[in-house]
């Protein structure tokens, strides 16, 4: 992937951050089910985008990106539906 692929990527994962932080409870025509489904769902995207490597299989495709925000939000969506 080249370094503006990269780019894009991580900052695609800020849309799941947000929805993860701002969905502190189920949304107007979401059951509870739906709604945990929904952030489990993105957390696992998060957790993917993550482990994203090189074409070797081995090394990641991540330098110097900071992962806090995407770190806290997987741990506050796991929260959620654990």
């Amino acid at each position: 992937r080249t370094e503006d692929e990269i780019a894009k990527i991580y900052s695609a994962a800020a849309n799941n951050v947000s929805l993860i932080e701002t969905e502190t409870s189920p949304l107007i025509g979401f059951s509870e089910t739906e709604w945990k489904a929904r952030i489990e769902r993105n957390v696992r995207h998060l957790e993917q985008i993550k482990a994203y490597t090189k074409l070797d299989g081995k090394t990641s495709i991540w330098t110097s990106e900071d992962f806090t925000a995407i770190d806290a939000a997987i741990v506050k969506g796991k929260k959620v539906y654990e």
